[in-house]
C-alpha cells in the first residue's frame, strides 16, 4: 500500500511562521508535522509515500530525502517547478496519480500534512473499509473542532452523507482512495489543472461510494500560530480530538 502526503500548500494562516519555512516542516515536539505522519505510515506497513511540494519545496526535499531514514522510498510531485504553484486538493491527487496506482486498484492512503494525528494507527484502520464493497474512498471523521462548528459530513452505516444538523463530523484530512476515485469522479481535470476535493467527494456521496468512520484519537487541525504553540506547551499524550 502507498501513500500520498500533502505537503503544497502556502499556509497563510500560519503567517509569518510559514513566510520562511513551508508548513509541513513547523514543528511539534521537536518533530516536524510531516515526519509525525511518515513515520506512522512506516509503522502501518506502507514503504512507498509520494510528497506533492509547492511552497518553499525545495526545503522538504532537502530535509525528508529519499525516506530511507524513515524506512521509506519517498517519490515528489514538484508542482512549484512543473506547474507554478500548488494544484489543491484535487488537482494535486490527479497529477501523482501515476505515481500512486499506476496498475490500477490498490487502495492508497491520502493524508494531510498540516494535522497532527500522532496515534492514527494505518494499519489497523486499513481494515475498516469492507475489502470488496463498491466504496470509491473512506474517510476518518472526528468531532467538530470550535472553528468547524458544523462539520463536513455526518455518518450514517459506514457511510458519509450530507451534514446533517447536529449530528456531522469533520473530515480529519485521512483517507484511504481507490484509482477510480481519480479515474472515474475526476476525469474532467487533467493533470496540472487546479481544483478543490470536495465537490467531487460530493459527487462520491451522491453514488453511496464514499465511506466514513468517526475515529476518537489525537487529532489537532494545526491551522494557526495559536494552535500550534498549544500543542507545543501541552503534553505529547493530550487528551484526544485536541481542539485548542
Amino acid at each position: 500500500m502507498k501513500a500520498i502526503v500533502l505537503a503544497a500548500g502556502r499556509g497563510e494562516r500560519m503567517r509569518p511562521l510559514t513566510d520562511h519555512t513551508p508548513k509541513p516542516l513547523l514543528e511539534v515536539h521537536g518533530t516536524p508535522l510531516i515526519e509525525w505522519h511518515l513515520r506512522a505510515l512506516a509503522r502501518g506497513g506502507v514503504r512507498e509515500v509520494v510528497v506533492n511540494t509547492a511552497w518553499l519545496e525545495e526545503q522538504i526535499v532537502s530535509r525528508l530525502g529519499d525516506g530511507r531514514r524513515f524506512g521509506l522510498q519517498i517519490r515528489y510531485a514538484l508542482e512549484g517547478r512543473d506547474h507554478g504553484g500548488a494544484l489543491e486538493t484535487a488537482g494535486g491527487l490527479k497529477n501523482a496519480l501515476p505515481l500512486l496506482a499506476p496498475e490500477g486498484e490498490t487502495p492508497f492512503w491520502y493524508v494531510a500534512a498540516d494535522v497532527f494525528a500522532p496515534d492514527f494507527d494505518f494499519a489497523r484502520e486499513a481494515r475498516t473499509p469492507a475489502p470488496g464493497g463498491t466504496w470509491l474512498a473512506h474517510l476518518w471523521m472526528v468531532p467538530n473542532p470550535p472553528q468547524h462548528p458544523t462539520g463536513d459530513f455526518s455518518v450514517a452505516q459506514g457511510l458519509a452523507t450530507a451534514a446533517l444538523p447536529g449530528a456531522s463530523y469533520t473530515w480529519s484530512g485521512i483517507g484511504l482512495f481507490r484509482a477510480g476515485f481519480v479515474t472515474e469522479l475526476m476525469a474532467d481535470l487533467r493533470p496540472g489543472d487546479r481544483a478543490r476535493l470536495r465537490p467531487y467527494l460530493d459527487a462520491a456521496i451522491g453514488q453511496g461510494r464514499l465511506g466514513a468512520s468517526v475515529w476518537d484519537g489525537t487529532w489537532t487541525d494545526v491551522g494557526t500560530p495559536q494552535r500550534l504553540e498549544a500543542l507545543n506547551a501541552g503534553n505529547r499524550s493530550a487528551a484526544p480530538n485536541a481542539r485548542s
